[in-house]
């Protein structure tokens, strides 16, 4: 097949892959409003939409596994398609913490908030731009972009273990809150593993640049070197 063909493929994909990223970032948003205004309905379209992300995931396993029979790529094309295939699986977990979110909203809707929600619409909000800008480098080969992703999973990161010490002094200060403060620390730690998510797919740019795979601490590592020649 001509080289043309092997590129619409790819561009089919990723354009493919952006749309389900949509979806993904529409459910995680949706989600935390959810949480925010106590909306059962809302949360409840959230845990209908997972399907949607199911159904569009696997059309494009089938387009890579067409692509790779028809096409036969090789070097940084295959990279690519490779590259597709393993971040649909952060894509539909993206999706899975999102529906797990919404599926504790009726539970939190029948007792007082424990405290205002602040610091976890602040982690969504995060995850979700980690999320486009993920894809978007993925798409682009932005590696810049990319390192920028995996810089903010600090962020991320920090913010959980803050909202990790508040709500263990609401624990110690009155048990009775227990329950209301553990299932808001779920809900924290599944948007922490939302950018842990979103790190992955950042991370599969360098790989698709070079051939290695190159993690979080790496970028950090080579951050740091650089501040420290400055």
């Amino acid at each position: 097949m001509p080289r043309t063909g092997m590129e619409y493929a790819l561009e089919q994909i990723y354009s493919d892959l952006l749309h389900v990223e949509g979806l993904v970032e529409s459910m995680l948003g949706q989600s935390i409003e959810a949480l925010k205004l106590r909306d059962e309905d809302l949360a409840l379209k959230v845990v209908e939409a997972d399907d949607a992300v199911d159904d569009a995931t696997h059309k494009i396993e089938e387009q890579c596994v067409q692509t790779i029979a028809r096409q036969q790529p090789v070097a940084s094309d295959l990279r690519r398609v490779i590259g597709a295939i393993h971040n649909l699986v952060d894509l539909e977990r993206i999706a899975d913490y999102a529906v797990n979110i919404a599926e504790v909203v009726p539970e939190l809707a029948k007792q007082p908030l424990l405290k205002p929600l602040i610091d976890i619409p602040r982690m969504a909000q995060i995850a979700q731009d980690m999320l486009h800008d993920g894809l978007t480098a993925l798409r682009d080969d932005n590696v810049e972009l990319a390192t920028e992703v995996c810089l903010r999973d600090d962020e991320i990161d920090a913010l959980y273990l803050q909202i990790l010490r508040e709500l263990v002094t609401f624990i110690a200060e009155d048990p009775r809150t227990t329950s209301r403060a553990v299932t808001l620390l779920l809900v924290a730690r599944h948007l922490e593993r939302v950018g842990d998510h979103a790190t992955n797919i950042a991370e599969m740019v360098f790989y698709n640049a070079t051939g290695r795979r190159k993690t979080v601490k790496d970028v950090m590592t080579e951050e740091e070197e650089k501040v420290g020649r400055h």
